[in-house]
This record gives C-alpha cells, structure tokens and sequence, in this order.
C-alpha cells in the first residue's frame, strides 16, 4: 500500500509539468498581454502630451525598435516561449514564483496576503455544510418517502439549481446596499472603521459581512452532500448486516447508528481531501460580486490585467492542492475502511 501511495506522490511531478506547460503556453498566445499594455501606456501618455492629434502614428515614431526590446526584455518576452518556460520551472524549483507585473511585488507576497480571507471563508463555508448537510440527509434516509423527504428535497433542489452568482447578485440586490432592507454591507471583509472597534466588535463585524458571501459559497454544495449522505446511508440500511443487528436484539435507532452510519460516511469521509483545493482557491465570481480580497479575486484581476507571474502561482498551488487532496482522499478511504488495499 504505501509502494502505491509513494508512486503517486512522485506523479504529482511530470503532471503539475504538463498542466503548468499547456497553461503557460495558452496565457502567452493570449492577446493584451503586458508588452502590448505598456505600449498602450506608452500611447496615452503621448497622446496626452501632444493633444488629440498625436496619434499611433506618431507613437511609432516615438517608439524605437531599441526601446521595444528593452520593454520585451523587462518583462522576459525576449526569449523563446519554452525557454521562458524553462526559465519559470527553474525558479519555481527554487520557490520563486516570480514577480507581479501589477503589484511590483513578489507574486509569493501577493498571494499570501489573500490566504487569509480565503482560508476562512473556505473553512467556514466547509464546517457549516458538512454540519447541516450530515444530519439532514441521515434523517432524509430515515424518512425516506415521508412529507418530510418530499419537502427537503425540493428545498435542496431549489438551492441547488440557483447559481451561486446569481443568487449573490439577487441577496445584494434584496438585502444590502441601497435596498428597502439594507441589512447587509454589499463588499468588502471588514468595515472602514474596524480597527476601532473592540475585539469583540471586530468579530461581529467580521461576521456580519460573511453571512451574503457564506450563502453562496455554500448553496452549490449542499444538494450533493445532502443527498449523497442520504442515498449512502439508505444503500447501507437495505444490507444484510443491519437485519442481522436488528435479528439480535438491537433497536431500529441502535442499528442505523453503531452500525449503518459508519459504513454510510465512507463517501463523506473520503470527499474532504477533494476540497482543500476549493478552501483556498476562493471563488471568482463570489468574490468578484462582493469585492473580497480572496484568492478567487486575485485569480480574476490578474487574468484581466495579464498578470501572468501571478496567475501562473495561483495555478501552481491550486493544482498541487488538488493533486495532494486525492491522495488523501485515498489515504482516507482506507483508514474508514479497512478492506480497501490499493497496490
């Protein structure tokens, strides 16, 4: 078994290859990129200094071929695009990510100043689903084809099939900002004026503009989770080993529980090591619609801006996440269940 798992950690290696090279190869065939948008920099400032008439052509003049290898050179696109390639892997070997071509900073800096929101919104979001969606769908299981089932469902499905972005447009909408409500702030983590608040004002503050982004972040999972709890507990009831619990002498409730709910959690169990990556990477639209300064925003703007050492480590440490998460998950499958042996 542990032959298994050591051969899939070192396939971590040629595959985070593979996804890096294609997405590095992509980002640079995409037009806007920062040579172009420092030309573009370049053209307004000159329009702005010689009037409405200064145009592009007079910008070519400006520019001469000298000058536009030093701008290529400044941002490395003076090389080949595998040896620039190559360039990046030998730096991300010694843990440099590189530097933004936004932030003029670190790209390493940059994103470790967004971990922190989006750490807690993904913990967050995570502790709570797991919380309501486990006993809801054991009771689902154990009421299955009751009033109660038939409304939950609908509830569930109902969440479900509203997009998240939607539904975050529709709450700032209905009940923050400028709505008849204004119950909620509409951006944002903290209040402007947070660092006068006492501690445990800053916690209520901190709370109070969670709750529109929790929702959405939440409102996806819970229809996968509630049912997949409930259709693996209700798959473990019909076994012959829970008859035979209730043959000697356990109670219907003692039988579900001692018995059922273990066997019945393996997919629970086993999907945690598939959301660490979705615990930190944030959401782009989530975060993009409530302006919080999270991973998912991070990854959005430095698209849009071409900021192409920043979206290249967000990508690196999202794929790693999720390459390690279904590791785990397997390493989890076998610790709740002891007849799995991977070889």
């Amino acid at each position: 078994m542990w032959a298994y798992f050591l051969k899939r950690m070192f396939l971590i290696i040629p595959t985070l290859i593979g996804i890096t090279l294609v997405s590095f190869l992509i980002m640079q065939m995409v037009p806007g990129g920062p040579v172009e948008q420092a030309l573009q920099r370049m053209k307004m400032a000159a329009q702005t200094e010689g009037g409405p008439g200064f145009g592009s052509g007079a910008l070519q003049t400006a520019v001469t071929s000298a000058e536009l290898e030093n701008i290529k050179k400044y941002y490395g696109f003076d090389q080949p695009v595998l040896t620039r390639y190559f360039r990046w892997l030998k730096n991300l070997l010694r843990l440099d990510l590189g530097t933004s071509y936004t932030y003029e900073k670190p790209v390493s800096t940059v994103i470790a100043g967004r971990i922190p929101v989006s750490l807690t919104f993904g913990l967050t979001g995570l502790f709570l689903t797991y919380l309501v969606c486990i006993p809801l769908g054991i009771k689902k299981a154990l009421k299955h084809g009751e009033t109660y089932d038939h409304w939950t469902s609908i509830l569930v499905f109902l969440g479900y099939s509203i997009p998240a972005f939607a539904l975050g447009v529709l709450l700032i909408v209905f009940l923050a900002g400028g709505s008849f409500l204004a119950l909620f702030p509409t951006s944002g983590f903290v209040s402007d004026y947070f660092e006068d608040l006492t501690f445990l004002g800053k916690v209520l503050d901190i709370l109070h503009h969670m709750f529109l982004p929790l929702v959405c972040y939440t409102i996806g999972g819970f229809a996968t989770l509630t049912l997949l709890m409930k259709n693996s507990l209700m798959e473990e009831l019909n076994k012959d080993y829970i008859r035979t619990a209730l043959a000697k002498g356990l109670t219907y409730r003692q039988a579900v529980f001692r018995h059922g709910l273990r066997n019945g959690l393996i997919p629970i169990v086993t999907n945690i090591g598939m959301i660490i990556g979705v615990i930190l990477s944030g959401s782009f639209l989530i975060e993009t619609i409530f302006t919080i300064d999270g991973m998912g925003l991070l990854g959005y703007q430095s698209i849009v801006n071409r900021d192409y050492p920043v979206a290249l480590g967000l990508l690196v440490i999202s794929s790693l996440l999720m390459l390690v998460g279904r590791i785990i998950s397997d390493f989890c499958l076998v610790l709740v269940d002891p007849r799995i042996r991977f070889r």
